[in-house]
């Protein structure tokens, strides 16, 4: 019986069907105990195979998407915004802006929660079969300064070519110098009508031509980003400092 179990788990493994192969044997004593028909046992295997699958496929993109730690929206304290609603954080989660490729702007000071939000669509975008990368603008332009001699830059940014969303955190966070404004341009004009875009930035679109130095670049920029996006102000005190712990119980250090 052994003998016989191992040499079909061995063909269901040359048919690829690994993760079937190693739950055949369980899959077999549930059979026998609920009695199932044929067809059931049959649709049983293929949908343990696709949910196995599309598990691997998830953890896959997660590490696509390089995220810096994973943040949900059910995390998301609305209790601490008064520029999202309940309703327009649902809207959000329903991916329509992604399907129709608009672009996301989260602007706001530090700590608002623009980057958990960000990420938190992100790993919405991937439960939902989307190529998603995350990128902080330092990473980014280090990459695009160095695609021509480093094949991991390359690697990399062939990613986010091809990603159906692309975050970048902190954006205009530096004034850039004109080359790196140009090669930022042409990421950009790739990625126009192809993927979304959500940017969390401390400064509002109309400061950042000051700080891509060719106006011209920074106006093809703007046009291109601002063409088809939602704008939301997260102008809050920071959540950090609201919910920070402190290591002193009462009042002040010297009490």
């Amino acid at each position: 019986m052994n003998d016989s179990m191992d040499a079909l788990q061995s063909q269901f493994r040359q048919l690829r069907l690994v993760e079937t192969a190693s739950e055949l044997p369980e899959l077999l004593r549930k059979a026998e105990q609920a009695s199932w028909t044929y067809r059931e046992l049959v649709q049983e295997i293929v949908c343990f195979e696709l949910r196995k699958r599309e598990e691997k496929s998830v953890q896959k993109r997660l590490k696509w998407a390089k995220f810096p730690y994973h943040k949900t929206l059910t995390e998301f304290d609305l209790s601490d915004q008064t520029s999202l609603s309940k309703r327009q954080l649902t809207q959000l989660q329903e991916l329509t802006w992604l399907e129709q490729q608009y672009n996301l702007i989260f602007l706001g000071p530090s700590g608002v929660g623009k980057t958990h939000l960000s990420i938190a669509l992100g790993m919405e975008a991937i439960q939902k079969g989307f190529q998603v990368t995350f990128v902080t603008m330092g990473e980014l332009l280090s990459l695009l300064k160095t695609e021509e001699f480093t094949r991991k830059a390359q690697v990399q940014l062939n990613r986010i070519r091809a990603s159906d969303l692309v975050i970048i955190d902190d954006l205009m966070y530096m004034a850039m110098d004109q080359r790196e404004a140009t090669l930022f341009f042409h990421l950009i004009n790739h990625l126009y009508e192809r993927s979304s875009i959500i940017l969390t930035s401390n400064k509002s679109p109309d400061q950042w031509g000051e700080l891509l130095g060719d106006e011209g670049v920074a106006m093809a920029i703007l046009d291109r980003i601002l063409h088809r996006a939602e704008v939301v102000h997260m102008n809050e005190a920071s959540y950090r400092m609201k919910h920070r712990q402190s290591m002193f119980v009462s009042e002040s250090v010297q009490n």
